[in-house]
C-alpha cells in the first residue's frame, strides 16, 4: 500500500467515526460497555471465587471426614505340597470417620484468616474496576480529542491552501515575492503532514477505545468534568479510609494477625475422635471407636521458625499499609493538582483564542492592503491554531483529571457513578460456599449450575 492509499484509508476511518450518527454515544454508555465487556474484571471475579473456596476448604477442616474403602486379595502358600495348595481369598469393606474435637482453635482461626483474605480480594476487585473505568474515560476523551484535532488540522489545511493560492495570485501581479509563495507552500506541506499525524493518532486512539470499552466508538458526545466538591485535605481523609488499596492491605494485616494466633496453637495438644466399621467376605462385622490425643514434643526448631516467619510477614503487611496510605494520599494530591492545571490551561486557552483570532483576522486584512507579508499571516494563523489545540487538550485533560480524582478517592465505581449495569455481587457466590456444602447436596448441585452458567457466558 502506497502513502496515498494509506492516507485514503485513514480518511475513510476518520469520516466514519466523525460523521453524524443517529444517536450520540455518551460517556456513561462507554463506561457501561467497559464494565460489561471487561475481561480483566471477569478474571478478577474468578480469582475472588477461588478465594471464597479457601473459606469453604477451611470450614471443611472443622467438619467430620468420612471415607470408605474396599480391598480384595487372593494368596497361595507355595510351601505346601501341590496337592494341598488352595487359594485363600479375602475381601474387606470398611467405612471410617474422624472429627477434630479440640485443636486450640487452630481450624477456626484458619477460617477467620481466610475470611479476611476474601475481604482483601474483594477490595482488589474494586481497585481493578476503578482501573477499567478510568481507562475507558481516558480512551473516550482521547478519541474525542483526536477527532477534534483532525477537524482542526483539516481546517488548517484549507486555510493555508487559500493563503497559498492567494500568495500565488499576488505574486503573478507583482504584489509579493517568490519568497512569500515558497513560505506558504512550505507551511501547506507541514500542515498536510500534521494532518496525517493527527489521522494516525485518531486511528490509534480508536484501537485503544476498542480495547478499553469492548467496541468501536460511534458519535461521541461532549463531556463535562465530573463534579468534585471536596477540598484536597477532605479528599485525602476520605481516601485513606475508603480507597480499596488501603482496605485491601488492612484485611491482609488482619489475616496476618490471625495467622500468628493460629501459629501459637501448634504447641497445643489436639484431640480427635475416630471410628470405623468393616465387614469381610464371611460377613463378619467389626467396628472400633477411639479418641486420639497428641501434640509435639520436639520439632527441631520448626515451630519457632514458623512463628518468627509469621511475625515477619505481619510486620511487612503493616509497613505495606503505611506505604499504601502514603501513596493514596499522594495520588489524591497529584490528581487535584492535575485537575487544577488542566482547568487553568483550558481557561487560559479560551482567552488566548479570543486574542489570537482578533490578531489573525487583523493581520490577514492588513495583508490584503499590502502592509503585511504572507509569512506574518501564516504565523498569526499558526498562533490561533496552537491556541485552539491547547483548548481541545485542556478540555480533555480536565475531564480525565476530574475522573482521576474520583479514582484516587476510591469512588470511580459503577455503584457511585450509577451506571445502568447489573453490578456484580461479590457476596453472592461466597454465601453459597461459605458453609462448605457437599458435592451431592442440593446446594452443591446449585453451585455446579452456577459455574456452568458462568463458563457459558
Amino acid at each position: 500500500m502506497n502513502k496515498r492509499k494509506g492516507f485514503a484509508a485513514i480518511a475513510v476511518v476518520v469520516s466514519m467515526i466523525s460523521g453524524a450518527a443517529a444517536q450520540a454515544e455518551t460517556l456513561s454508555d462507554a463506561l457501561t460497555a467497559a464494565y460489561t465487556n471487561s475481561g480483566l474484571l471477569e478474571q478478577n471475579r474468578a480469582l475472588l471465587r477461588a478465594a471464597d473456596e479457601n473459606v469453604a476448604q477451611a470450614v471443611a477442616a472443622t467438619l467430620p471426614v468420612i471415607n470408605w474403602s474396599m480391598s480384595a486379595s487372593s494368596s497361595i502358600n507355595n510351601a505346601l505340597p501341590a496337592s494341598q495348595r488352595e487359594a485363600t481369598n479375602t475381601a474387606l469393606a470398611a467405612i471410617s470417620g474422624s472429627l477434630t474435637l479440640y485443636d486450640g482453635g487452630s481450624n477456626r482461626l484458619a477460617v477467620d484468616a481466610q475470611k479476611e483474605l476474601v475481604l482483601s480480594t474483594r477490595q482488589t476487585l474494586r481497585d481493578v474496576e476503578q482501573d477499567v473505568l478510568l481507562r475507558a474515560v481516558q480512551a473516550y476523551m482521547d478519541v474525542r480529542r483526536n477527532q477534534e484535532f483532525v477537524q482542526l488540522r483539516e481546517s488548517n489545511v484549507r486555510v493555508i491552501t487559500q493563503e497559498f493560492r492567494a500568495a500565488q495570485d499576488r505574486f503573478e501581479v507583482g504584489e509579493v515575492t517568490r519568497t512569500d509563495v515558497a513560505s506558504a507552500e512550505a507551511r501547506l506541506a507541514a500542515a498536510r503532514s500534521l494532518l496525517a499525524a493527527a489521522q494516525g493518532a485518531l486511528v490509534q486512539s480508536i484501537e485503544e477505545y476498542r480495547a478499553a470499552v469492548g467496541r468501536a466508538p460511534s458519535n461521541l458526545a461532549t463531556v463535562s468534568p465530573a463534579p468534585v466538591s471536596q477540598s484536597v485535605n477532605e479528599a485525602k481523609d476520605f481516601a485513606v479510609r475508603n480507597h480499596p488499596s488501603v482496605l485491601e492491605v488492612q484485611h491482609s494485616v488482619a489475616a496476618a494477625e490471625l495467622n500468628i494466633r493460629r501459629g501459637e496453637t501448634a504447641v497445643i495438644p489436639t484431640v480427635s475422635l475416630s471410628g470405623s466399621i468393616s465387614t469381610n467376605q464371611d460377613s463378619v462385622e467389626a467396628g472400633q471407636i477411639g479418641i486420639d490425643v497428641g501434640g509435639p514434643i520436639y520439632a527441631g526448631g520448626q515451630i519457632a521458625s514458623v512463628m518468627r516467619q509469621l511475625i515477619a510477614s505481619r510486620d511487612a503487611s503493616r509497613a505495606g499499609l503505611h506505604l499504601t496510605m502514603t501513596s493514596v494520599e499522594q495520588q489524591v494530591g497529584n490528581a487535584y493538582a492535575s485537575l487544577q492545571i488542566a482547568r487553568a490551561a483550558r481557561q487560559a486557552s479560551d482567552r488566548q483564542i479570543s486574542a489570537a483570532r482578533v490578531a489573525f483576522e487583523g493581520v490577514r486584512e492588513e495583508a490584503t492592503l499590502g502592509s503585511r507579508t504572507t509569512l506574518e499571516v501564516l504565523n498569526a494563523e499558526q498562533e490561533l491554531l496552537d491556541a485552539e489545540a491547547s483548548r481541545i487538550s485542556g478540555q480533555a485533560d480536565e475531564v480525565i483529571a476530574s475522573y482521576a480524582v474520583l479514582s484516587a478517592m476510591g469512588l470511580l465505581t459503577a455503584e457511585h457513578l450509577n451506571l445502568p449495569v447489573q453490578q456484580y455481587d461479590p457476596s453472592a457466590y461466597y454465601n453459597m460456599v461459605k458453609d462448605s456444602p457437599p458435592l451431592l447436596s442440593e446446594q452443591g448441585r446449585s453451585l455446579d449450575r452456577v459455574l456452568r452458567a458462568i463458563g457459558e457466558e
